[in-house]
C-alpha cells in the first residue's frame, strides 16, 4: 500500500455552486474560506472572500499582480492573519492557529530547500520535527523519492541537482508527511518555458496519483488551464469568476475575466431579445447573433468571440455572423498564424487559424469576410 497516500476516499468531492456565491456549496470540504478579508490601513488587500475547496480537487488561484492571490494563500498558510472572516480546514477552526500548528504543505518559488543538508534530510526534515520513527523516514523519503522519478539521488546536495530536479525535491518534502492540503505559491516561475511545461504535467500526475487537495497560485493562463480542476480568478481583492478551465475560457462570466484569458474581442453593445433577433445590437456591426438569452432588452452588455472561433469565409459562404474586412497585420507563431482584420469603424477583430499553405497565402491588405456561429457569441457582465 502506498503509505504517502492519505486513507479513505481521496477523488474529488462533486460541487455545486449558487450563482452570486462562486465556490460555496459543498457539504464535506477539506478547507472552508468564509468572508475573509485583510485590510492595511485603508487598503483592502482582500475583501469578503468565500470559497470551498473539496477533497482532492485541484483549485488554481490565478490574477494579476496585486489581485489578491497570494494574500489569500498567505493568510491560509498561516504567515498572515486575517482582518475578519473564518478558516476550516477538516471542520477545525484554525483562524488564528500559527502556520506550525496547521499541518499544511508548502511549495515556494525558490524551492526552499537547506544546502547543507543532503536530499535525503531535505526530505526528511518535516517527519524528523514530527519525531516520526526512523524506520519510518526512510521508507516514507525512499516512496517520495520514487513518486517525484528521481530514486538513487538522496545522498546529493541540492546545488548538485537541476533547477526541475531541485523543485521536486521541494514538492516531495511537502507531501512526505501527508499533510490534508497542500499550498503552491508559484512554484514552476523559477524555470525555464521547456521545464515548466514538463513540471506542470509532473504536479498533475502526482495530485492525480495520490488524491492530494492542492491550492495553486499562479499569474499564467496556460498554467492554470493545463492543471486545474477549477480556477479561481482574482482581482482587486476580489473573486471575480470561478469554475472549470472550459466553462471560465469558453463562457466567462464578465469583462475582466474574458479580457484576462489570452487575446480575444471584446466589444460592447445593447442586449435585444425580441423573437426574430436575439443578440447584441453593435453601433457599427449592427445585429450580432447570440444563442439564447434572458438578458432584458436594451440592457447594456459586453459581448466576446475568440480569436480561433473566427474564419475566414469562402465566396458566398454564409455564417450566423459574418462582416467585411482587411487583413491589417499577419503574425506567424509556430502552429497558429493570427491575422489583425480590420472591419472598419475603428474596430480590429483578431483571427487565429491553425497555420496551413492556405492561411499562409493570405496576405496584409487583402479583402476578406469573416464569419462565426451565434453560439460563439458570449455576453459578459460590463465592468
Amino acid at each position: 500500500m502506498n503509505i504517502l497516500a492519505r486513507q479513505g476516499n481521496s477523488a474529488a468531492s462533486t460541487v455545486t455552486y449558487r450563482h452570486g456565491q462562486p465556490g460555496m456549496k459543498n457539504d464535506n470540504p477539506i478547507l472552508r474560506i468564509a468572508n475573509l478579508s485583510k485590510h492595511y490601513g485603508e487598503f483592502e488587500a482582500l475583501s469578503d472572500v468565500s470559497l470551498d475547496i473539496g477533497k482532492g480537487e485541484f483549485v488554481t488561484l490565478l490574477g494579476p499582480s496585486g489581485s489578491g492571490k497570494t494574500t489569500l494563500l498567505n493568510i491560509i498558510s498561516g504567515a498572515l492573519f486575517p482582518s475578519s472572516g473564518a478558516l476550516f480546514l477538516e471542520g477545525r477552526d484554525i483562524t488564528h492557529l500559527p502556520a506550525r500548528m496547521r499541518g499544511i504543505g508548502m511549495v515556494f518559488q525558490n524551492f526552499a530547500l537547506m544546502p547543507h543538508l543532503s536530499v535525503f534530510e531535505n526530505i526528511a526534515f518535516p517527519l524528523r520535527i514530527r519525531k516520526v520513527p526512523n524506520n519510518e523516514v526512510k521508507d516514507r523519503v525512499s516512496e517520495a523519492l520514487e513518486l517525484i522519478k528521481l530514486p538513487g539521488i538522496e545522498n546529493r546536495k541540492p546545488k548538485q541537482l537541476s533547477g526541475g530536479q531541485q523543485q521536486r525535491i521541494a514538492i516531495a518534502r511537502a507531501l512526505v508527511y501527508r499533510p490534508p492540503l497542500i499550498l503552491m505559491d508559484e512554484p514552476l516561475g523559477a524555470l525555464d518555458r521547456k521545464l515548466r511545461q514538463q513540471m506542470q504535467f509532473e504536479i498533475k500526475r502526482i495530485h492525480d496519483d495520490l488524491g492530494l487537495s492542492m491550492i495553486y497560485v499562479t499569474h499564467d493562463q496556460e498554467e492554470a488551464l493545463t492543471m486545474s480542476d477549477r480556477i479561481c480568478l482574482m482581482g482587486g481583492g476580489k473573486i471575480r469568476d470561478i469554475g472549470a478551465p472550459g466553462r471560465i475560457y469558453a463562457n466567462p462570466s464578465s469583462v475582466f475575466s474574458a479580457d484576462f484569458f489570452g487575446a480575444t474581442n471584446i466589444f460592447s453593445g445593447s442586449a435585444t431579445n425580441r423573437d426574430n433577433s436575439k443578440g447584441v445590437h453593435h453601433e457599427t456591426f449592427g445585429l450580432v447573433r447570440t444563442g439564447p438569452t434572458t438578458v432584458p432588452d436594451g440592457q447594456k452588455v459586453g459581448w466576446m468571440v475568440r480569436p480561433e472561433r473566427l474564419r475566414f469565409l469562402a465566396a458566398g459562404e454564409v455564417e450566423d455572423n459574418c462582416l467585411e474586412g482587411s487583413i491589417s497585420e499577419v503574425i506567424l507563431s509556430g502552429q497558429v498564424t493570427q491575422f489583425l482584420v480590420d472591419v472598419g469603424g475603428g474596430h480590429m477583430f483578431n483571427v487565429a487559424c491553425l497555420t496551413s499553405d492556405r492561411i499562409g497565402a493570405l496576405t496584409v491588405g487583402e479583402q476578406v469576410r469573416i464569419g462565426w456561429p451565434r453560439h460563439a457569441t458570449s455576453l459578459l457582465e460590463p465592468e
